[in-house]
């Protein structure tokens, strides 16, 4: 239900036409403008949703670092995921921030999709309630929800450009409700995406009207991605903010109304809502922002990461009993510098991270657990560790960072610690600089020749005691903000050094005169890339010593380059010489474990070779506890797939992300995911919904009954499936419904998801759960809702593809709002 301004609409009165045109712009990078004349302060937005950073990018004020979206997603808990929300309104509290941006909800259309790592879901019903649950999380706690990216943002290939055509169907369906339901959820704010839909850019697209607010009561504030506003035409389209501020192409709004160009009553809109955000936040003089309950982030981190992790595949291996462990061989390149987060604006800075080889080495104590690299999966330059360099002002571990101008002369230094650097806000002159100068004092750990330089989208130059080692200006392909700016490529220059002697090391790049909205971003890393000159000599030293162990993990996983906003995939493959690791250690240790430290699907294809096959995503900080809870049966695998894992490229049956002249068709309609797969016959490597524990169940009876009480209608079912623990262990499992219409007057998926529940049992213990089902679940959109009269099969089961349980629905033709 919308809520009124009515009470606020004094205070639009007291506002100054410029007032108000400077209130529906951005004061800078992360805050609106206050207006303390009608008791108003800044609101501050923070890049989410895993996490939040806060309006500084800054080491020095860490943050919680939890798991991915895809790992939120894969425990199918809506309840976790309302409690993700909740731990996310405490850390943006503690650190300032009214609103975050998130949750992402766009879906998986294609498994090249470079941002999946941040969305929930190829299922656009399950996106839409985890997705509803964060936002009532986080918003119970006084802090407002971004859903995001408004609509039809599925990709990264030119998203600046793009449209996206599809038909109405498929939009109202498929990419619509997911916003629909975290509309419904009570959104105080949704973020318009750069993308346009049908030929419009989505902040001056009518979808921002209707269905938005006219048909679902949205309220709340349309807050536009970073630069995404382009014209004045976004005014009058329902475009309530645009970030960050001073926008550009607001630059004369104030004339514009003086002229009639824009009509004033659609600017007092946007005041008024910001007014209405304001109040909910407790920005506005009288209102009160609610205290969120101090959170145990690390240990609610952990849970998480647990209840996300998905078995695939368990030969009987697993779990391992730690008293019969005595020598463990730990390998790969995840393993020692783990990816806890994708790449791009999502990143935050954790105060510390549990790598896999860390928390297995906790959890084993007594067990000889040794670490061998196996393979390269690091493209470009790492940051140093801390404990290597030192700040040669002041001789505390890090560096200092010096601004200057034209001139020379010093305008702002600063003490940092890590060489991984990002301005995006905050108060360092980088406009008025001309040069950032990185100075510090380094001193290997060990001997031999290393490769030091830089990765950042500037003209970079490093020094190694006063001599000048590289001089480059790295190339940057393409113009998006995620390539360019989070993930730019390096250049780098070999030096040997020695263990224990210290090395002057400075790193300096020219600033140049920027303009534009970003003018006062920085993005550059200074540090040390991999040397991979020797592949083979690594998978021989890693077979050695899986030879040597009773067990053997191999942690595998993707790189920057390969996950992150900004751009899509070109493959599934995991980067580097991964696979050929596996294959060679599966071949001397049966017992190998292999963890997928990836944000989404990549092609596994030794996966019959090895003994078990664990999906930990991007875990988040307590990532590697939460991989050791899991191997050695402290706790149970709790996720199940929330997207179709392919066994090669050439199955997956949507798959393109590339515009042609500007335009992505959605040919393939409703049919995206697991509806494609069953729609074109092929058969994925681990189909939607699967995922092993550690008991077994037996699903035994389906009883469909119509709901009757609270919110549902007349023609809302309600589906109730017993199963039993029948295994020797307490457990956990999702039950999953889905709906099929034979003979169906309208192009239907083979199946579709209807509904859902997480069931927990002791061992030998039998539960019911009871799953509800709309009638809008069984709805198809024609100018309307509508739900085809007649007989549906509703089948109940743990996957897209196992579903043992079977019962018929009937029902008149009923229209849904």
């Amino acid at each position: 239900m919308t809520a009124s301004t009515d009470h606020l609409r004094p205070l639009l009165e007291r506002l100054s036409l410029e007032d108000k045109v400077a209130l529906v712009q951005g004061a800078d990078f992360w805050t609106t403008v206050p207006l303390p004349q009608i008791g108003l302060r800044a609101m501050t937005l923070s890049d989410g949703p895993a996490g939040v950073r806060g309006p500084a990018w800054d080491e020095r004020d860490p943050s919680l670092n939890l798991p991915s979206g895809t790992a939120l997603a894969a425990s199918w808990d809506t309840a976790l995921a309302h409690r993700y929300g909740a731990a996310a309104a405490s850390e943006a509290r503690r650190k300032g921030v009214d609103v975050v941006l998130g949750p992402t909800i766009n879906l998986h259309r294609s498994p090249l999709g470079g941002r999946h790592f941040e969305c929930f879901s190829e299922d656009p019903w399950l996106s839409g309630e985890l997705g509803a649950s964060y936002v009532e999380g986080l918003q119970e706690n006084g802090v407002a929800a971004t859903p995001k990216h408004y609509v039809a943002n599925d990709s990264e290939t030119e998203r600046f450009t793009a449209d996206v055509r599809v038909d109405e169907r498929a939009l109202r369906e498929v990419y619509l409700l997911p916003f629909e339901r975290a509309v419904e959820a009570g959104a105080w704010a949704v973020m318009s995406a750069y993308n346009s839909v049908d030929g419009v850019t989505m902040t001056e697209n009518d979808l921002l009207e209707t269905p938005l607010n006219s048909e679902w009561g949205f309220d709340g504030v349309v807050v536009s991605d970073w630069t995404a506003v382009r014209s004045l035409d976004a005014v009058p389209a329902a475009q309530d903010l645009a970030m960050p501020g001073p926008a550009p192409a607001w630059a004369d709004l104030a004339d514009a109304v003086r002229d009639g160009r824009i009509d004033e009553s659609d600017l007092d809109r946007k005041v008024l809502r910001l007014l209405l955000l304001a109040e909910r936040v407790g920005a506005l003089e009288g209102a009160s922002a609610v205290t969120p309950p101090e959170v145990d982030g690390r240990a609610f981190a952990r849970e998480a990461a647990v209840e996300g992790a998905v078995l695939v595949k368990n030969e009987g291996e697993l779990p391992w009993h730690p008293s019969s462990l005595t020598k463990v061989a730990v390998i790969g390149h995840n393993a020692r510098e783990a990816r806890t987060q994708g790449g791009g604006s999502a990143t935050v800075l954790p105060e510390h991270i549990v790598t896999p080889i860390d928390g297995i080495r906790a959890a084993l104590p007594h067990a000889d657990v040794t670490y061998t690299l196996g393979a390269v999966v690091q493209d470009g330059v790492a940051e140093i560790p801390l404990d290597r360099i030192t700040n040669p002002r002041t001789g505390e571990p890090g560096l200092v960072v010096s601004f200057r101008d034209a001139d020379g002369t010093e305008l702002f230094s600063e003490h940092r610690r890590s060489t991984a650097l990002v301005w995006f806000g905050g108060g360092a002159p980088i406009a008025a600089s001309s040069t950032v100068e990185l100075h510090t004092t380094f001193t290997p750990a060990e001997s031999g020749e290393i490769l030091l330089g830089f990765a950042t989208a500037k003209h970079g130059r490093v020094y190694v005691d006063g001599v000048l080692l590289v001089d480059e200006q790295p190339e940057i392909v393409g113009t998006d903000l995620g390539a360019a700016f989070l993930s730019p490529p390096s250049a780098t220059g070999a030096i040997r050094v020695e263990a224990g002697v210290s090395l002057d090391v400075r790193a300096e790049f020219d600033l140049g005169s920027a303009d534009g909205p970003l003018a006062g971003a920085l993005s550059v890393t200074f540090g040390i890339a991999p040397d991979d000159t020797d592949p083979e000599s690594l998978i021989a030293e890693a077979v050695e010593a899986a030879r040597n162990a009773e067990v053997a993990v191999v942690v595998v996983g993707t790189n920057s380059k390969v996950e992150s906003e900004g751009y899509d995939r070109t493959n599934l493959d995991l980067p580097g010489r991964q696979d050929e690791l596996v294959r060679a250690v599966a071949a001397v240790n049966p017992r190998t474990v292999v963890v997928v430290n990836a944000g989404s699907p990549v092609l596994l294809p030794w996966r019959d070779d090895v003994a078990a096959v664990l999906l930990g995503w991007f875990g988040g900080q307590e990532f590697g506890q939460a991989i050791a809870d899991v191997l050695l049966g402290a706790a149970e695998p709790g996720g199940r797939l929330t997207t179709s894992w392919p066994a090669t490229l050439d199955d997956v049956p949507v798959l393109d992300v590339t515009p042609k002249n500007d335009r992505l068709e959605y040919s393939e309609g409703i049919h995206i995911g697991y509806r494609a797969w069953l729609r074109a016959g092929h058969t994925p490597a681990y189909p939607f919904g699967f995922g092993l524990g550690y008991t077994t169940w037996s699903f035994e009876a389906i009883e469909v009954t119509d709901a009757a009480g609270g919110d549902a209608e007349a023609s809302d079912a309600l589906v109730h499936v017993t199963l039993t623990n029948t295994g020797d262990r307490a457990g956990k499992h999702v039950v999953q419904v889905y709906a099929e219409r034979e003979d169906s007057a309208v192009d239907r998926p083979v199946r579709w998801l209807v509904g859902f529940a997480v069931v927990r049992a002791e061992a030998g213990e039998t539960v019911v759960a009871s799953v509800p089902v709309a009638a809008r679940r069984l709805a198809h959109w024609d100018g309307g809702w509508k739900v085809e009269p007649g007989a549906y099969m509703l089948s109940a089961g743990a996957s897209v593809d196992d579903l043992p349980l079977t019962a018929t629905y009937s029902t008149a033709e009923v229209f849904v709002a």
